[in-house]
């Protein structure tokens, strides 16, 4: 009776620590489950981080890999211009030169004159992308810049869409001439045919617009105009000069006005004149003349006309 009782202190004892061993071991399992989903965690947000999780790992010399260098974006450049020069001929030659000598060309070219007699002259210049502020500042060398407008747009976006579309079109192009080279049938190659044409005509589309966009960012578009007129600013009450001035074009204005209404009516009135000589000259003497009204009449004769009265002076000298 003895042994049974001793025994049983042992056995639960024994059941205590194996229980307690057990409850350690899985806390250690967890700890190194939990350390290594936190290492796992770590290990895809440095990834998704990009740069700055591969800068540490380069700095504690785990990862050798250099950052990868991205390719320079795709910029439409354009500026606007507007020089007042002294003579234009001569800027505008200035202007050609500074963009030939940039590798450019002139795009477009428009010369006029106002009233005044003063030449104006837009052109259009190409040059390189790299040489665009080197030839805009020659430009604005050659006078008195009076207003600029400059602009930039990216279109990478765009540049790598058209380029992601003409690879797509290639690949299905050559899918569809594979399929004519395997088709035995005159309608299935009659198929292929419109198919084929259809997408090659998508592809000379999007091969244009690449063109296009190349064209674009390749050279930048300077819009120069060269004015010798001074701009004048707009200042307050006008003075004795204006008035002067302003009376005098009045004046010449109206006297040309009357020169050419004058200038105007001068074939009328010669018409006029021609007519009246005619009339006189010749129409009128050739008219039979009227005759003198005669005395009234009566069934007994001609009514007897009554006699003057007879004057006393006359009629005393008689006496």
């Amino acid at each position: 009776m003895r042994s049974a009782r001793s025994e049983r202190p042992l056995r639960a004892l024994a059941g205590i620590l194996l229980v307690a061993s057990l409850a350690l071991a899985g806390c250690g399992g967890a700890d190194d489950s939990g350390g290594e989903s936190a290492k796992a965690a770590s290990g895809s947000r440095a990834q998704l981080a990009g740069a700055p999780g591969r800068g540490a790992d380069e700095g504690n010399g785990k990862n050798p890999r250099a950052t990868p260098v991205l390719a320079p974006g795709s910029i439409v450049r354009t500026a606007s211009l507007t020089v007042e020069v002294k003579d234009v001929p001569r800027a505008l030659a200035a202007a050609r030169t500074t963009a030939e000598e940039a590798g450019g060309f002139v795009g477009r070219e428009t010369t006029s004159r106002d009233a005044d007699g003063h030449e104006r002259t837009r052109v259009v210049l190409r040059v390189p992308t790299e040489r665009y502020d080197e030839v805009l500042t020659g430009l604005q060398g050659t006078g008195r810049v009076v207003d600029r407008t400059a602009k930039a747009v990216d279109v990478s976006d765009q540049v790598v869409d058209v380029g992601s579309r003409i690879r797509s079109q290639r690949a299905s192009v050559d899918r569809i001439r594979a399929l004519m080279d395997k088709a035995a049938k005159l309608g299935d190659v009659v198929a292929l045919e419109g198919e084929l044409s259809s997408r090659q005509a998508d592809l000379e589309a999007l091969l244009a617009r690449q063109a296009s966009l190349k064209d674009r960012t390749d050279l930048a578009t300077v819009t120069l105009s060269l004015s010798e007129t001074p701009v004048r600013q707009a200042d307050g009450t006008p003075g004795v000069t204006d008035a002067l001035a302003g009376g005098w074009h009045v004046f010449v204005t109206m006297l040309r006005w009357i020169v050419l209404a004058l200038g105007a009516a001068l074939p009328f009135a010669a018409l006029a004149a021609l007519l009246v000589l005619l009339w006189l000259r010749v129409v009128r003497p050739r008219l039979p003349h009227r005759a003198g009204p005669a005395p009234a009449t009566t069934a007994l004769g001609p009514l007897p006309s009554a006699r003057p009265a007879p004057d006393p002076a006359t009629e005393t000298g008689r006496d």
